[in-house]
């Protein structure tokens, strides 16, 4: 199913207007923060000012500098208008409300009878048509807002449902074409309360539940104004675990690791201790990125970081015959015993694919967070262009 959320006659912030996609105008808008605060915007505007005759710059000298600091002021403090305003406060009580109702969706106990009689099929269709509309209100709360950080995850929200869009239909949930949904009640009832409970479950790190979720989360905690990413102390913590699990990944991928070495009785074996120590090191870092960069409201390391959920969950299987199992929050644990008497050959084989994938999208999320979030929608801090890709990552693969 092919759902178009951008309404080009829709207007505001997260949908943008004309024919330009407004999940663009949404990263362009974020990019044009990043710029302001780096200085790149007003030396572009410096620059361009000051092309021209020397003449016709002597003679408008002072015009130009009253408009270049009319602009600046704009940028950085920019009028909201009495409909933003009320955007604004709908969407963050919107946000507080609509992760009450995916809570409920996600209780076991919404799919029980209770004893006053109410029954579990009632209790669940009042959950559903709770969701829908709270959803609703947080989307076209959205399309006003000016509140950028907060905006940023309401379209990974949607993003969500797009992707789960023929489930949704399942239980008698449509996507319209202006990101809304609506409830075919009937259809949910003839659906029934298990299909329910698995697309909304909190223990599948993969349900769309625990996707919306999670989003909800970071939406609600996201400061509403401010940008991107900054040169904090949790960014600088997310881009060094990002940076230990790329050269983890790359090193568990690598033949080198699983040399064997000549054991006391003369028997050429693998160095169990090195390679645990590896995998260890890999776990805390894949945990200590989560758990630095899960809160980011920066579009690419929010998608890495879900391409690096995905790969996990398909591989969780794999991960448990070694001794690496996932936790409801998506974070790894390994088990010392169980690792190393796993078959290091095998362990191998595994690491080949998924350590050399997971380094990919780790080095993403490192640039993300430490190089894209100052490159200022591509250009550096004396106004030069600067070309998306740094040499420092050409070796990511």
């Amino acid at each position: 199913m092919s759902v178009n959320f951008w309404n080009n006659n829709s207007k505001g912030t997260l949908f943008g207007s004309g024919s330009g996609s407004g999940l663009n105008s949404l990263y362009s808008m974020l990019s044009d923060r990043s710029t302001i605060k780096n200085g790149s915007y007003k030396k572009l505007l410096k620059s361009y000012y000051g092309t021209g005759s020397s003449s016709a710059a002597s003679g408008k000298s002072g015009k130009s500098g009253n408009v270049l600091d009319k602009i600046l002021e704009e940028k950085k403090n920019p009028k909201v208008s009495k409909e933003a305003q009320e955007a604004n406060e709908n969407l963050t009580s919107g946000l507080t409300t609509l992760k009450s109702s995916v809570s409920a969706l996600q209780n076991e106990k919404t799919y029980t009878d209770t004893e006053n009689g109410k029954t579990a099929a009632d209790k669940v269709v009042s959950a559903v048509k709770a969701f829908v509309s709270d959803y609703n209100t947080v989307v076209n709360a959205a399309k006003g807002s000016t509140l950028a950080n907060k905006t940023a995850y309401v379209a990974n929200m949607m993003s969500s449902t797009a992707a789960n869009a023929d489930k949704l239909a399942e239980i008698g949930i449509t996507v319209n074409g202006n990101g809304t949904i609506e409830l075919n009640e009937a259809k949910l009832k003839e659906a029934g309360t298990a299909k329910v409970q698995d697309l909304f479950s909190s223990k599948d790190i993969m349900s769309y539940g625990s996707s919306i979720a999670s989003r909800l989360q970071f939406a609600g905690a996201a400061s509403g104004t401010g940008s991107t990413t900054g040169s904090t102390g949790t960014d600088t913590a997310a881009a060094t675990g990002a940076a230990g699990l790329k050269a983890d990944g790359k090193e568990l991928a690598a033949d080198k690791l699983y040399e064997k070495i000549t054991d006391k009785d003369g028997n050429e074996v693998y160095d169990v201790n090195k390679i645990f120590a590896k995998a260890k090191s890999f776990v805390n870092n894949y945990n200590k990125m989560f758990d630095a960069a899960e809160s980011s409201a920066n579009s690419g390391v929010v998608a890495n970081l879900s391409y690096i959920r995905e790969k996990t969950a398909r591989s969780e299987d794999t991960l448990k015959q070694f001794g690496i199992s996932v936790d409801n929050k998506g974070r790894l644990k390994i088990d010392e015993d169980t690792f190393k008497k796993s078959d290091m050959s095998k362990v191998q084989d595994f690491f080949r694919d998924y350590g050399s994938s997971i380094a990919t999208n780790a080095s993403l999320v490192d640039y993300y967070m430490t190089t894209q979030a100052n490159a200022a929608n591509g250009y550096t801090a004396d106004g030069a262009y600067n070309v998306q890709g740094s040499s420092r990552y050409t070796d990511m693969m």
